[in-house]
């Protein structure tokens, strides 16, 4: 099973403290079904909205650090919002979602939640509200230095032109150059070319 049920009381094992009770309330008021997920490399949070018999249905990936934790579930709570309010007659990240992130993210804010830099950083994206998290790169290197330093991976955009890397699956690439906000790096085994951010962390390779 990719997702794990906790007590919502452990929930603020993967917050920063301070901040359970205020997202208790919101899991509370619109009855939320959360699980907190294995790592998804493609995404770092996930919202269902109620349907039938089932209720608003939230994930967050549990290898978060609690920063990055609590705005992603940020992020998907006003998804849920805009669904309360607008159903699916708005896109899922236009300016109704952008408006209700915002307005919701500005009550965590001021109350030494977050440390200086990642408070600083979430004001300066408020001003320009991207559709995801990893879409703000200044703000994910940011958050990226309160991960644990022994789970840290190397980042592409680390690695030298030319160095070799392994993604999951045991998948092996060379990085190439850098097109606008994205390498080009060629798989070994098919020649083939991809594109990946700079923030895609992976594993230096050795032949």
């Amino acid at each position: 099973m990719p997702k794990k049920e906790y007590p919502l009381t452990q929930l603020s094992h993967f917050l920063p403290e301070g901040s359970y009770e205020q997202i208790a309330r919101y899991l509370h008021y619109y009855k939320v079904h959360l699980t907190i997920s294995r790592e998804r490399r493609s995404l770092l949070g996930d919202y269902r909205h109620a349907h039938l018999n089932r209720n608003h249905r939230i994930s967050v990936n549990g290898n978060l650090n609690p920063y990055s934790f609590l705005i992603t579930l940020i992020h998907e709570l006003a998804h849920l919002v805009t669904f309360e309010q607008y159903g699916n007659r708005v896109q899922s990240h236009g300016k109704e979602w952008k408006q209700l992130y915002r307005h919701l993210l500005e009550q965590f804010l001021g109350k030494g939640l977050f440390p200086g830099d990642v408070e600083a950083a979430l004001n300066k994206s408020l001003h320009n509200l991207p559709a995801s998290s990893c879409a703000d790169e200044n703000l994910m290197r940011i958050l990226r230095n309160h991960d644990n330093p022994e789970q840290r991976q190397v980042l592409v955009e680390e690695l030298p032109e030319g160095a070799l890397f392994e993604i999951d699956g045991g998948r092996i690439f060379q990085k190439g150059k850098k097109l606008r906000k994205r390498y080009q790096c060629k798989e070994l085994a098919t020649g083939k070319l991809y594109l990946f951010s700079g923030l895609y962390e992976v594993l230096n390779h050795q032949l």
